[in-house]
């Protein structure tokens, strides 16, 4: 038995405050349900006008869209929470759009800026105009009461009048207002701008801006991009909407500012999902140089409604959202591979240009000793300093001089004459020819220098060093440290050292093989770049002391 008795579900005003209003509280994000209204309303053109005088400081948005009539505002446009897609369709009056709205709760953003919104709405070929004001402290007010009753009225207008024009009142915002940085965030909310849907903003009059997707990433410089759904085909895992991801993944050469990192996802030209990188692990520095948007309109076509009220989020709790979230973590993960690989490229290519150094080609040149601990330091430098291309470039030609291409060439400090005969053959890995055109090299040297004729080499060797009758002193410059000469004992085996030196290795180093091929002394090891290295070595002393040598006059 009910006894009369009845069960009765109320709610207060202010529930609606939570549910709606406190979600548009950042001035964007209420201009862009506004934006959002003109474009399913078929709009070509939105135009908000931003006053910051202090008296009446006010944004007015006004469009070109298809207009509401007294019946439609009454039905449709104030009814909290109307299901437009299930009421009406996905597509916008003139069926050339798929809408945007689906909640019915964004008109509540305009109490998230002002208290009194005045608002005037002509359909096409229509005489009236409906004119209109909301007041969110009498809707609050309206506790024990069932509805709101807004006052309006109706008045004639021209024919060829239609759109809506909103002017927010009785701002709750204090702050002056800036365009630039404004226009900047609702490109970055929207997804749709193009010439058949064009936005504007202005400030106190002033001359307009258009809002475009170019904004969302004014002052970065992109460095490399992966398109989509192209890139989709590199990603190592299934997905049965991956061919449906449409967007552009960017990367920069310096990292970005934390509030500009991170993918964004739009449904239908709209912000679903503020930017982020779907879970994979942030701890790798690269990213931070990652930004960029997907479209991902199949998100607003599932039957379950995923998207968060203020459009700030996905619910990624579900299993088709899961689903998404995977595919989206791999694609970073994939991206974030291929971005080191084109970054190191890159940047061996720019250190190339502005040191002349081939890095591929100086690692081939290393031995293998050398390289282990090389390459780690310069990729290190390569890879993932944070140092700028001048100075990534100024380290690595720093390191190319202390360790260049020619290791054991370049550490035994050999004379320059040495280098220049020897360095063609060495380069060639022909190491035994290299030694024989230096000691060749060394033997013209010493002719010139003595005026021997003496035709054996090894011969004039003993003829024009030596203690007794050399005709060239390497030793004469030489005192010691305190001024005082040294013995001539001395001097007398520096001169015979010069002189069995000389013509050790021009007798050792001329015919070491009579029907082998040369080829088979390095291959063998018999006389390897090492041995090669260690006799250039003493031809470079040699050379050193002919410097020094002076004619013997006694």
């Amino acid at each position: 038995m009910n006894n009369g008795k009845k069960l009765k579900m109320s709610f207060d005003p202010h529930t609606i405050e939570h549910l709606g209003v406190k979600m548009y509280s950042r001035i964007p994000n209420a201009i862009a349900e506004l934006i959002a209204n003109a474009y399913d309303a078929d709009a070509n053109e939105v135009h908000i006008r931003l006053n910051s005088g202090s008296e009446n400081k006010s944004v007015e948005v006004s469009d070109d869209g298809v207009g509401m009539s007294f019946d439609e505002i009454n039905e449709q446009f104030l009814r909290i929470g109307r299901k437009r897609r299930i009421e009406e369709g996905n597509r916008s009056p003139n069926g050339e759009r798929k809408v945007t709205g689906r909640k019915g709760l964004g008109k509540l953003a305009f109490f998230g800026l002002g208290n009194t919104i005045e608002i005037e709405t002509t359909v096409e070929d229509s005489t009236e105009k409906v004119k209109f004001v909301l007041n969110w402290n009498e809707i609050t007010g309206t506790y024990d009461k069932h509805n709101y009753e807004p006052r309006f009225s109706i008045q004639k207008c021209d024919q060829d009048e239609h759109g809506t024009n909103i002017v927010l009142k009785d701002l709750k915002r204090k702050s002056p207002f800036d365009k630039q940085q404004l226009a900047i965030s609702l490109s970055k909310l929207f997804n749709l701008f193009d010439k058949t849907f064009r936005v504007f903003i202005s400030l106190n009059g002033d001359e307009s801006l258009l809002i475009d997707d170019k904004l969302k990433f004014e002052n970065i410089d992109a460095q490399f991009e992966w398109e989509f759904p192209e890139f989709c085909s590199q990603v190592d895992l299934e997905y049965a909407e991956k061919e449906n991801i449409r967007g552009k993944i960017i990367s920069t050469e310096k990292p970005l500012k934390p509030g500009m990192r991170g993918i964004t996802l739009f449904a239908n030209g709209r912000l679903i999902n503020t930017a982020e990188f779907f879970g994979v692990s942030e701890s790798s520095h690269g990213f931070s140089y990652f930004t960029g948007w997907l479209d991902v309109d199949f998100v607003d076509d599932w039957e379950e409604d995923v998207i968060s009220t203020d459009r700030q989020s996905i619910n990624w709790d579900l299993h088709q959202t899961e689903l998404l979230r995977q595919y989206l973590k791999k694609t970073m993960s994939e991206i974030e591979r291929d971005w080191r690989e084109k970054r190191r490229e890159k940047r061996k290519e720019k250190i190339k240009e502005k040191t002349q150094i081939d890095v591929p080609n100086w690692y081939d040149k290393l031995p293998d000793e050398i390289l282990s601990t090389i390459e780690p330091i310069v990729n290190t430098i390569i890879e993932k300093s944070e140092l700028a291309d001048d100075q990534q470039s100024d380290v690595v030609r720093k390191i190319h001089s202390l360790i260049p291409e020619y290791p054991y060439y370049h550490w035994r400090h050999l004379h320059k004459t040495v280098q220049e005969a020897s360095k063609e053959d060495y380069i060639k890995e022909d190491f035994y020819r290299a030694f024989t055109e230096t000691i060749k090299r060394y033997i013209n040297e010493v002719r010139t220098i003595s005026g021997s004729t003496n035709k054996s080499d090894s011969s004039m060797m003993g003829e024009v060093f030596g203690k007794d009758k050399g005709k060239l002193i390497v030793s004469e410059k030489y005192q010691k440290v305190d001024g005082s000469d040294f013995q001539p004992a001395t001097r007398e085996n520096i001169e015979e050292g010069q002189k069995y030196l000389s013509m050790g290795i021009v007798t050792g180093g001329r015919n070491p093989v009579s029907h082998e091929e040369i080829v088979e002394l390095r291959d063998s090891g018999l006389f390897s770049e090492e041995d090669c290295l260690d006799a250039l070595s003493l031809i470079s002393h040699l050379f050193r002391r002919l410097d020094d040598a002076e004619t013997n006059d006694s």
